[in-house]
């Protein structure tokens, strides 16, 4: 048995490869990911939307899930994605949409440059210690922090049975909806977190469901023999039930999306 050190070494190290397991698998990761609904878009970027030009960092941009949400409400986006290979597929799907390598440790913008910073379903990678400078930093004055997150509606039957069946041997509980907290940072103390969720639907197939989990970091960084077992697990699923068994069909979604908007100093 391992000396408490040694299983937080192991816990970084996993978490470490899973941030990092995305870009091997880039074609998939951009096929299958759902996007995000444009409601939640607009709440988050409600307190600076009327700006002109309004300036937005897509940070952890990945292949641009977000990218095209943000460019349709208005946004003139910067992304920001340290994976090159993710980096240059969105540069590929977006062309006009100037792309950094960079992190949210390290943003490579200059200060007071962003009205907004919005990280789809990335926040949870970020070292939030080292990151919030960086965020006070890059934002202007009344600018908006944003976390967006896509969760399975496990109020759904078949998609609570779904999230069971799929789990892997790295598999972590999430917390439920509407529960998934930032960490506390002095910088950010007398700024509101608030939170709200919306309702989005992912078209999928028995296959392309399937493929869809199968970019997710806990089916990527383990065993090719568990992939293929819990890949097949999956597919065995929704073949044998009614709601997914035969054609397309929408896969239930809740949209989370927490924000801040900073206040001016007194």
């Amino acid at each position: 048995m391992g000396s408490p050190a040694e299983h937080d070494d192991e816990k970084f190290a996993l978490h470490a490869s899973r941030a990092s397991s995305f870009g091997a698998h880039v074609a998939a990761y951009a096929e299958h990911r759902p996007d995000y609904p444009d409601a939640a878009i607009r709440w988050a970027l409600a307190a600076v939307a009327d700006r002109r030009p309004l300036t937005v960092l897509d940070l952890g941009a990945g292949t641009g899930k977000l990218t095209q949400g943000l460019l349709d409400v208005g946004a003139t986006v910067i992304a920001v994605e340290p994976d090159e290979h993710m980096r240059a597929e969105l540069t590929r799907r977006f062309p006009s949409v100037t792309a950094h390598a960079g992190a949210a440790e390290a943003i490579p913008l200059a200060d007071a440059s962003v009205d907004a910073i919005v990280a789809g379903q990335a926040c949870h990678w970020f070292d939030l210690d080292r990151a919030y400078p960086e965020f006070v930093r890059v934002l202007r004055p009344g600018g908006v922090l944003a976390a967006l997150w896509n969760t399975d509606d496990s109020s759904v039957d078949w998609v609570a049975g779904l999230k069971q069946v799929a789990e892997s041997s790295v598999s972590t509980a999430l917390p439920p909806s509407g529960q998934i907290e930032l960490p506390a940072h002095p910088l950010f103390d007398k700024h509101e977190v608030e939170r709200s969720t919306f309702p989005h639907r992912h078209r999928r197939t028995a296959e392309s469901l399937t493929a869809a989990i199968g970019t997710q970091s806990h089916t990527l960084v383990i065993s090719p023999e568990e992939r293929a077992e819990v890949l097949g697990r999956i597919m065995r699923y929704l073949r044998g039930r009614p709601e997914t068994a035969r054609g397309e069909f929408d896969l239930p979604l809740v949209t989370l999306a927490l924000r801040i908007t900073l206040r001016s100093a007194d």
